[in-house]
């Protein structure tokens, strides 16, 4: 009988996104989260697929049974794009969500649990957000939900995104929001399965950050968020400087950075609470 949980984790990126990421030194999203369900829950066994291949095979029936939490990344696609790709993962979150295994995932788990329920997600009018997500606020509902148990009421985290959820399905709920993005978070119940997701990266760091800056410097520069190339590099190396030296509060002040990122039992708590209150409880033996 099964002591530790036994993970799957669905790389959303497309392989020329994936390869895209590596080129400019950061860890592909599928690593990532392989990191990140290891070190909330030591002992666990992790799968990852990616699903975006053309040579995709993903479990079906029996075979999704035997994990005991589904992860999802964040992806280089879009939810709202009708491609045999973004079918497929639709298509394998409903069959989850029926077979009752409990989700989580970041970004795109949260638009795929979405569409898969029934809801809407569009390209963003405002445009990408980037960087840091400040002033994350719990709503009612996010503050008396499990995923956020010991989570401050206001926070900020890591977020790239372009597209947003705009129609909620029935069954979810809209457990966060700031400013920029009005949902920040959602929990999912469709067909007896569960879907927790912030729309947020808990699986970034500020070394992710910066090399995922680094990977989209011309594309950032040109929606406006640096002025240059070298604009761009002195941020990617302030990020960096600031991983390698966490006491470095001169460059924590000068780009607004705390413990709510750099504080990985912080920032990863979502995740802690999803495996502690949802996964373990539910595991099969």
């Amino acid at each position: 009988m099964p002591n530790n949980p036994h993970f799957l984790v669905l790389d959303g990126y497309s392989k020329a996104g994936r390869e895209d990421l590596a080129g400019g030194g950061a860890t592909t999203a599928g690593e990532l989260y392989r990191r990140m369900l290891e070190e909330c829950s030591p002992g666990c066994a992790v799968d990852v697929l990616c699903p975006a291949d053309p040579d995709a095979s993903l479990p079906s029936g029996a075979a999704i049974d035997q994990y005991h939490g589904i992860a999802w990344t964040g992806s280089s696609l879009t939810v709202y794009h009708d491609t045999a790709e973004v079918r497929q993962q639709i298509d394998f979150a409903r069959a989850v969500f029926m077979a009752g295994v409990p989700s989580f995932g970041s970004c795109w788990g949260a638009q795929i649990a979405v569409a898969a329920a029934g809801g809407r997600c569009q390209a963003h009018p405002r445009g990408r957000e980037m960087g840091i997500a400040r002033k994350i606020a719990l709503t009612p509902e996010g503050m008396a939900h499990p995923m956020y148990r010991g989570k401050k009421q206001v926070f900020d985290a890591f977020i790239s995104h372009d597209d947003e959820i705009t129609h909620m399905p029935p069954g979810g709920l809209v457990l966060a929001g700031n400013d920029f993005t009005r949902v920040q978070a959602v929990s999912v119940t469709w067909r007896g399965g569960t879907f927790w997701s912030p729309q947020y990266h808990p699986e970034y760091d500020l070394h992710e950050l910066a090399r995922l800056c680094f990977c989209r410097k011309q594309k950032l520069i040109d929606k406006g968020f640096f002025a240059d190339l070298d604009d761009a590099q002195r941020y990617v190396d302030l990020l960096e400087t600031l991983h390698e030296d966490p006491e470095r509060k001169d460059i924590a002040w000068l780009l607004g950075i705390d413990q709510d990122v750099m504080n990985p039992d912080i920032r990863q708590a979502e995740v802690r609470n999803w495996v502690d209150l949802l996964v373990l409880p539910g595991m099969r033996y």
